[in-house]
């Protein structure tokens, strides 16, 4: 994997003593200032994680525009912050580490965790997307057999890349601890007038719950 690449994005320190971390980047058609991403950020954050919410190197290159075809380099990046976030100030050697991303992001996460088993001790996967729209034959499943790390999906029920029934059977695969948080009435983005303040604080709930079950926290 190529590397190392830079770090860009924004650091969220909670007071007082941090109890872990979270790295969360975003999907193809945004950067890390999407609003799922700073209020999630934000929640995370006071319940008492730092959080960096990041750019991938295919935004840091441009401002706008698709990622490249070749991957490497993003999940390098997501692995380049990690470490970043491993070497800060507050955080011991001993603190749980998470990683997460929406759509394209959440699955260049899960790429690198297949990959790198131990990375990181549990992802957190917003808007997987599954298959293209209206394409569910095209499934981007292939690592899911590798991935020994657990995951939280959260999904919409209106999302277009995967539905409900597609999302619990992939989830079928992968040989971690999983679960699935739908999102009632939400699509792809998952944030919506109407959830933008519950929403925040029922992932970070179930999050925690899930990494505790899981025996991360």
């Amino acid at each position: 994997m190529s590397g190392p690449e830079a770090v860009r994005g924004f650091l969220h320190t909670p007071e007082g003593t941090s109890s872990g971390a979270l790295i969360v980047t975003h999907g193809a058609g945004a950067n890390c200032q999407a609003a799922l991403l700073v209020v999630l950020a934000e929640a995370f954050c006071a319940s008492g994680l730092t959080v960096l919410r990041c750019d991938l190197p295919f935004r840091q290159e441009r401002p706008h525009g698709p990622p490249n075809r070749s991957t490497e380099r993003d999940q390098a990046g997501l692995r380049a912050a990690v470490e970043a976030v491993r070497r800060l100030r507050g955080l011991n050697s001993a603190a749980h580490m998470f990683l997460g991303g929406h759509s394209y992001g959440g699955r260049q996460a899960s790429m690198l965790a297949a990959e790198e088993p131990g990375l990181v001790d549990a992802l957190l996967l917003l808007s997987y997307p599954l298959h293209s729209p209206k394409r569910p034959e095209q499934l981007r499943t292939q690592h899911f057999p590798g991935l020994r790390t657990p995951a939280l999906f959260v999904s919409g029920v209106r999302d277009g890349f995967a539905t409900t029934s597609e999302m619990e059977a992939a989830r079928q695969l992968i040989p971690a601890r999983t679960e699935l948080l739908s999102v009632d009435a939400a699509g792809h983005e998952l944030i919506t007038k109407r959830n933008r303040e519950a929403l925040p604080r029922s992932i970070v709930e179930k999050f925690g719950a899930f990494t505790a079950m899981a025996g991360t926290v």
